[in-house]
């Protein structure tokens, strides 16, 4: 089994690395993400190679490995990932594709847990205006992304008391 893993995380078949980065998914769900985060580089490795690293499914590689790098509390590679992705996401999909807006809550989230509120406080701001825009205020997402909006400002005041 370990054997044909390893041959598939060898394929340099797109369909493939979408299957292998459906793994690290799984993985990371199952709280193994020291594994998700193995699969993930090689999903993003293979998508690189084949795809390009600017093709949505790369960038979505990008993303996917910073989630999981953000759960192991490695918090500046995550960053470095996130920001990668977001700037891809930007050039290729444009700054109001639902894809970007997540990675710019992503990236406020990731901001906002390491207590670096003002960087938290401008991304967050640009993902609310961005899903109102799009999904509109009612959007589950929308709210939730205010939530951790109002949530940081919380937090912030309860620190300068």
């Amino acid at each position: 089994m370990l054997k044909d893993l390893k041959k598939t995380l060898r394929s340099k078949y797109p369909n493939t690395l979408t299957s292998v980065n459906n793994l690290a998914l799984v993985l990371k769900k199952q709280s193994k993400y020291k594994e998700a985060e193995e699969i993930n580089r090689r999903a993003l490795e293979g998508r690189e190679k084949v795809l390009g690293s600017e093709h949505p499914n790369t960038l979505t590689s990008v993303n996917n490995l910073a989630s999981v790098l953000q759960e192991q509390a490695k918090y500046e590679e995550a960053e470095e990932m996130n920001r990668r992705a977001l700037e891809g996401r930007e050039k290729i999909l444009g700054s109001e594709h639902p894809d970007t807006l997540n990675n710019i809550y992503g990236l406020a989230y990731l901001l906002h847990i390491q207590r670096q509120y003002d960087g938290a406080s401008v991304l967050y701001q640009r993902a609310i205006t961005g899903y109102r825009q799009t999904l509109g205020s009612d959007h589950p997402t929308t709210l939730a992304c205010f939530k951790h909006y109002l949530s940081m400002h919380d937090e912030r005041k309860g620190r300068s008391n």
